[in-house]
């Protein structure tokens, strides 16, 4: 059985954010929030975040051992983005793109 949490429209590039979810994919919950809580990396707060409402989910919905949890499945995708430009030389304008992430994370009995 698994649960799974996932938090949408979250303002961080979704490359930077997979950094932190490849360490924790495959480790127990308590690993993987000691990783979160230890990482300097910005995204570690939502990823946290959305971590602790699937192991919540797990035990309320499911009833589940939260010591007995592995993060099986996680991802981020890529959400929309918005667009503000800034000026450059000769009259012209950039784009700068602000990127959003999808973060979903599986969590499930060890096997």
């Amino acid at each position: 059985m698994e649960a799974f949490a996932k938090a949408r429209f979250v303002r961080m590039a979704p490359r930077k954010t997979r950094l932190l979810v490849a360490l924790v994919r495959g480790l127990n919950v308590a690993a993987a929030r000691a990783q979160l809580n230890f990482s300097k990396k910005q995204s570690s707060l939502p990823i946290l975040k959305v971590l602790n409402s699937a192991v919540a989910n797990a035990t309320e919905n499911l009833k589940l051992d939260p010591a007995s949890l592995v993060v099986t499945k996680a991802w981020v995708d890529e959400g929309p983005s918005f667009f503000r430009f800034t000026p450059k030389a000769h009259g012209r304008a950039t784009p700068i793109r602000h990127r959003m992430s999808h973060i979903t994370i599986v969590v499930a009995p060890k096997a």
